[in-house]
């Protein structure tokens, strides 16, 4: 296979995450909330696999008929947003008036926060809470915690979105990156486990949830308060 060819398949891999993302909502409108999760963390891996492949095959210039980031950034805002934030209100985790204000916060914040050109920072990082609704929600659906948190959990990282905080990205940030993408694909292991038990709450697999997604949540903010070691020059 040509190198052009490859880059096709890059972006057609890419656009598999459309009909994932049909899928979970065709699941969620059941309310099958496991089916629904299962679907959004294959499509989580076809996300995580499309960028590095991209880059290797260099789609932007092999095949730049298609625009490679536009496609991402479409379908996250499915898989990563819209449908997670439709779960977090149909499934009566945030009843009433609470649900509400979750979907409008979510969705509004997210897309505001896609279309800013400086949500990347220098080291391949997020500025903000990349908006990975679909992790925070089927987190939310493994541990179940009392509405009054699930609320301020939303609030606070849709507000997160806009500060000056980092969030690592487990494949494209150097630093800690040995222990960074180890943490994820146990995080992503953990939540396929837990959507195929239907979130039993007796599952070991939320424990293993909660930890890896404290480690994603906190790694950035806490490399900003360490200063990166500087190498001495050779």
């Amino acid at each position: 296979m040509t190198l052009r060819l490859k880059a096709l398949a890059v972006h057609l891999l890419t656009a598999t995450g459309a009909v994932l993302s049909m899928l979970a909502m065709l699941a969620a409108v059941e309310e099958e909330w496991s089916l629904m999760f299962l679907w959004l963390v294959v499509a989580l891996v076809v996300d995580g696999i499309d960028g590095p492949l991209a880059r290797r095959y260099q789609v932007k210039s092999n095949w730049p008929i298609y625009d490679g980031v536009l496609m991402d950034l479409i379908i996250d805002y499915l898989t990563y947003v819209f449908i997670p934030a439709y779960a977090l209100f149909k499934s009566g985790l945030l009843p009433g008036w609470t649900g509400w204000i979750a979907i409008i916060v979510v969705v509004y914040g997210s897309v505001i926060y896609f279309a800013d050109t400086r949500m990347k920072t220098k080291d391949n990082s997020f500025a903000g809470f990349p908006a990975c609704w679909n992790m925070v929600v089927l987190v939310l659906f493994a541990l179940k915690p009392q509405f009054e948190v699930t609320l301020a959990i939303v609030v606070a990282l849709a507000v997160a979105m806009f500060l000056n905080l980092k969030f690592i990205h487990p494949v494209r940030t150097e630093r800690w990156r040995a222990v960074s993408l180890p943490v994820a694909l146990g995080w992503t292991f953990f939540a396929g486990w837990a959507a195929w038990v239907d979130f039993d709450p007796q599952s070991w697999a939320h424990w293993g949830l909660a930890a890896t997604s404290l480690y994603l949540l906190l790694a950035g903010v806490a490399q900003q308060a360490i200063p990166e070691r500087v190498r001495p020059a050779k």
